[in-house]
């Protein structure tokens, strides 16, 4: 397990996250502390990609990466801890780096040494940004479904149809696509996962503008989009295991520094349940007290979690019960918030000015607001809330595989 305790070198590392983020949110980062993050967009991407060239250049990206790919080479236990001092020193939300987060593990654990040294230490210098091509209009938490192919021509694969929900594609110079290479059409088999660059003329990105005014996710359309033969991670064909090992890097020690997060919306919503009185209501406060126990117990289950990570290897299908838990836990939050603030909870006012010179996009929403809207969406993505318990029923605790419907 995980220890909870810190050494003095680790209290040291802390301090030195402490230190660098009080001597770097300065300037144009100044006005970003608390801001930003997941249902914001108070923060143009352009200023949340350069405090992320920032972050790069005090080598805060790669801090789990080897040395020698340009990463600090960081134990389980430092990253924990940069991820958790860096929510409690309220830093800006970061943007979505699927290029660090999800991409250069996947190659580490993946791909070859030349596509490791080709594209990770571009990703921990903040120069590439990258998307992640797999959903599409008839594949969301049914990957296996999926229908965009690729073939080889001459030294390309050369790659045909359309993804969904792409974020931030507009700003990524890559995608990681899971496409049908093979002559098998059966659910898992002849999948390929292909590095594919956004910048030409066979892709073409439409925004979705959702209801709330936003447009962080996009369709991506290829038509005879090209990437080099040897941009195919693992073996063509053997892309499905690729693309779960991606997903399950999605659960790592960054979720530690989730949690914190989490930890400060809770205290914000009991301090406000004692401004309206609704502390007073026992329902209400049972329920707080309630969401605080199961806070402590995604603590102790993520901790449990990461101990597979510290011994090394990819991470196993036993991380989707803390996706299944958090992110239920979350949802549950945001309801509980809207409880307690009543009928003004339907009213957008946010009081956060925007940054000079920036226009407003989307709704005027509160952090309460943008918990409970957005909460809603994490029993969704990353594989919904069912296709979680299929996972850990059928992988994890070995159970048979849910029967298909015949409708």
């Amino acid at each position: 397990m995980v220890e909870f305790s810190r050494t003095k070198q680790e209290e040291s590392f802390a301090e030195e996250v402490r230190t660098w983020l009080e001597e770097h949110l300065v300037g144009e980062f100044s006005k970003l502390r608390n801001r930003g993050g997941t249902g914001r967009e108070d923060i143009p991407v352009e200023i949340l990609l350069e405090w992320e060239k920032e972050l790069a250049e005090g080598e805060w990206l790669g801090i789990d990466f080897p040395e020698e790919l340009g990463g600090r080479s960081c134990s389980l236990f430092e990253q924990v801890i940069f991820h958790q001092t860096y929510v409690e020193s309220r830093a800006p939300g970061r943007i979505p780096n699927i290029g660090v987060t999800l991409l250069a593990p996947t190659l580490v654990a993946y791909g070859t040494n030349e596509q490791q040294a080709r594209f990770i230490p571009e990703i921990l210098k903040g120069n590439e940004f990258w998307c992640q091509g797999y959903s599409e209009p008839d594949a969301g938490s049914d990957l296996a479904n999926i229908s965009t192919r690729a073939a080889i021509e001459g030294d390309d694969w050369v790659i045909n149809g359309q993804k969904i929900w792409t974020s931030l594609a507009q700003h990524s110079d890559w995608i990681f696509v899971l496409c049908r290479t093979g002559t098998e059409d059966i659910r898992h088999q002849g999948l390929s996962y292909l590095l594919v660059p956004m910048k030409q003329d066979g892709i073409e990105i439409r925004p979705i503008f959702q209801i709330t005014g936003g447009s962080e996710f996009n369709e991506v359309f290829f038509d005879n989009a090209r990437t080099e033969k040897n941009l195919a991670v693992g073996e063509p064909g053997g892309g499905w295991s690729v693309a779960m090992g991606t997903l399950a890097f999605e659960r790592g020690a960054s979720t530690l520094g989730q949690q914190t997060s989490f930890s400060q919306e809770l205290d914000a919503l009991i301090e406000l349940a004692k401004q309206t009185g609704a502390i007073d209501e026992p329902v209400i406060r049972q329920e707080l007290s309630k969401t605080f126990s199961e806070l402590q117990i995604m603590r102790y289950n993520q901790m449990r979690m990461l101990s597979s990570l510290g011994r090394g290897g990819v991470p196993g299908p036993e991380m989707s019960i803390g996706k299944l838990y958090w992110a239920s836990w979350h949802r549950r939050l945001g309801e509980l918030g809207i409880k307690i603030r009543g009928a003004s909870g339907m009213i957008g006012v946010d009081p956060t000015p925007p940054l000079e010179d920036t226009p407003r996009s989307g709704y005027l929403l509160d952090s309460l607001q943008r918990t409970f809207l957005y909460s809603r969406a994490h029993t969704i993505y990353a594989g919904s809330n069912q296709i979680q318990r299929n996972i850990i029923g059928e992988r994890v605790l070995g159970l048979p595989r849910e029967p298909k419907s015949s409708v």
